[in-house]
């Protein structure tokens, strides 16, 4: 049975096509940016390992430089054609890395992040969406995307409750590295 609460040490970050030439076009593009900044900052800090993966990289380009140095010790970074991001590849390496529990951030919500929850959630994984850190072009597609994550089993949570559940609890170091983050 899938875990209900995220456990840093058997969770991945995925980060799902934050590319150049297709941000652009997203709703609210600065704000998404910022808040997959945050969640892989906070990853970075807590040591949970971070996968990334760019769509057709001729086309839309590479991962967009706001992003680029923070992902730079990412565990693997992926170029695919197939719109879910849970490519073999990609599959391989969250059993490598022994995850029980992966969240996904990213764009577009319903296409390439809807795409990847619902194939993660397949393999028998628990499934967190980062509902403030995943765009679309339009809204609407946005909420429904989130609306058949949630019935297929896809845990909604935001980047600054995903960053806390890794914590687990104030004080400590590990609470004080991701302060600055979420303030």
């Amino acid at each position: 049975m899938p875990v209900a609460r995220l456990v840093r040490d058997s969770s991945v970050l995925i980060v799902v096509d934050m590319q150049q030439r297709l941000l652009p076009a997203m709703h609210n593009a600065q704000a998404v940016t910022d808040q997959v900044g945050k969640l892989i900052n906070g990853a970075n800090a807590l040591q949970v390992p971070v996968i990334v993966t760019e769509q057709h990289r001729k086309g839309l380009g590479l991962t967009v430089p706001e992003l680029a140095e923070s992902l730079k010790s990412a565990a693997g970074t992926y170029e695919k054609l197939a719109f879910s991001a849970f490519i073999e590849p990609v599959r391989r390496q969250i059993v490598e890395l022994g995850a029980r529990s992966v969240v996904v951030s990213g764009i577009e919500a319903h296409v390439c992040v809807l795409q990847t929850c619902l194939d993660l959630v397949d393999s028998g994984l628990t499934v967190a969406v980062a509902t403030d850190g995943i765009g679309a072009r339009r809204l609407s597609d946005q909420a429904s995307a989130v609306q058949r994550m949630v019935q297929a089993g896809v845990v909604p949570i935001t980047v600054e409750s995903i960053l806390l559940e890794w914590v687990g609890e104030a004080g400590g170091p590990s609470f004080k590295s991701i302060l600055p983050i979420i303030r």
